[in-house]
């Protein structure tokens, strides 16, 4: 759920961004890591952000903000991607 509450945050940063720049141009989205106390930003285009949110069950965090009880690291960029598994993957995707 904590993923979900980040990608709206990074949904609103992506339409802001839309707005003032181009798909190449670099903005700070907000780690959409499980980490309740994690607040740090990660560096990435509108199109890489795209790419994450792609599919449902994709989020893009921080390197070794990874939680491999329930996602598995599918990229290792500037910034990862994590695809949930499982259980957790069946409730992000209903909530996307």
């Amino acid at each position: 759920m904590n993923e979900a509450w980040f990608r709206e945050i990074n949904d609103q940063i992506e339409a802001d961004a839309l707005q003032h720049g181009s798909d190449t141009d670099v903005f700070e989205f907000v780690c959409e890591c499980a980490s309740l106390d994690c607040a740090e930003r990660m560096q990435m285009t509108v199109a890489d952000y795209e790419r994450v949110r792609s599919d449902p069950t994709h989020f893009a965090v921080l390197p070794g903000h990874d939680c491999p009880d329930v996602e598995a690291v599918i990229l290792r960029h500037g910034f990862w991607i994590v695809a949930k598994k499982g259980r957790a993957a069946g409730m992000v995707a209903e909530r996307d």
